[in-house]
Parts: C-alpha cells; sequence; structure tokens
C-alpha cells in the first residue's frame, strides 16, 4: 500500500512541482546546491523551508515629489507594502536588500502627471544604473516611465529607484516598485 501511494506521489508531480512533506519542500537539484539555507543530502535533494520566498511591492499613496527626504538623495520614496514577503524591502528607505545570492526579477512604474517635462528614473544597483525609463511627451498630462529586468545579485545587494532627472509631480497610487527572488544560486 506504501509503494503505491509513493508511485501515485510521483506520477502526480512534474519537473516543476514541489513535493511537499511535513511542511517542507523537497527540491531534486540538478547540480549541487548552493548553500543558501537549504538542508542538503548527498544525493543531491534539499529541503528549504518557508522562509526562502522573497517578494515585496511597494507603491506610492502621496501626489507630490520632491519631497525633503528626495530633494537630498533623489530617491524615489514609497509609502505603501502591498506585498513584503521576508521583510527584505525596508520602506522607510524604499530599499531592497537581497537576502541571499540568486537570480530576481524587477520592475517599476512611476507616472507622472500635470508635468511638462521630461523625467528620467534608474533602477539603482548598489549606487550604479543598471536599467532607465523615462518619460518625456510634452503634449500630454499623464505619462508613465515603466522597465524591468532579471539581475544576479549576491546577499546584501541593494536596490532602490532614483529620479536622475526631472520632477515627479503627480503618481497618486499610480507608481510602484516590484521584485521577487526567482531562485536562488
Amino acid at each position: 500500500m506504501l509503494v503505491g501511494f509513493s508511485v501515485a506521489i510521483s506520477l502526480g508531480q512534474n519537473d516543476t512541482e514541489p513535493i511537499v512533506l511535513e511542511g517542507k519542500c523537497l527540491v531534486v537539484c540538478d547540480a549541487n546546491p548552493s548553500a543558501d539555507g537549504a538542508l542538503t543530502s548527498s544525493f543531491g535533494i534539499s529541503v528549504r523551508a518557508g522562509g526562502a520566498k522573497v517578494a515585496f511591492s511597494a507603491l506610492r499613496g502621496t501626489n507630490h515629489e520632491p519631497s525633503d527626504l528626495s530633494n537630498k538623495s533623489l530617491t524615489i520614496y514609497f509609502d505603501q507594502v502591498l506585498v513584503n514577503i521576508g521583510n527584505h524591502f525596508d520602506l522607510q528607505a524604499s530599499v531592497f536588500q537581497a537576502p541571499r545570492r540568486g537570480i530576481y526579477s524587477f520592475s517599476f512604474h512611476v507616472v507622472k502627471v500635470y508635468n511638462r517635462q521630461t523625467i528620467q528614473v534608474n533602477l539603482m544597483h548598489n549606487e550604479f544604473p543598471v536599467i532607465s525609463a523615462f518619460a518625456g511627451d510634452q503634449d500630454v498630462t499623464r505619462e508613465a516611465a515603466s522597465n524591468s529586468v532579471l539581475l544576479h545579485l549576491e546577499r546584501d545587494d541593494k536596490l532602490y529607484l532614483k529620479l536622475e532627472r526631472g520632477n515627479l509631480m503627480g503618481g497618486w497610487r499610480y507608481s510602484t516598485f516590484s521584485g521577487f527572488l526567482v531562485f536562488p544560486l
């Protein structure tokens, strides 16, 4: 009876579905698993706890920028967190800090409203710009600057948005910054 049960579990699984056993996720690895807090056997089986999940999404609930804080650093500040699994997004600083080495996905969407100037927004990785987006049409009252990227991050790397050019006037509940761990390395 136990053999039939394990065969049913095997047949019900595919390459992308984890096997859940007593609240733990068993992952069969093709290569030598990394030290990301997982318990690993010599057979390449890795048991990861739910703490390995990392995701955040923040939005701007305020309507006007620049603020006193952003005038000094040009960081785009967010004031509401929609999701913060793992608590790696610092709302006050509006900075994400990677908890482990891995591949991460990031996206941002910033809307300028009633502002007849060009804005440029950079996704900053440890003080260096990685990707940019701009909005510069002088004939529209609302315009968005958006971009997304996959990045290989090391533990403790920091990411945030910087207003490189212009003023972000408006953006109430339209401007977001999100990211998540795709997989650890």
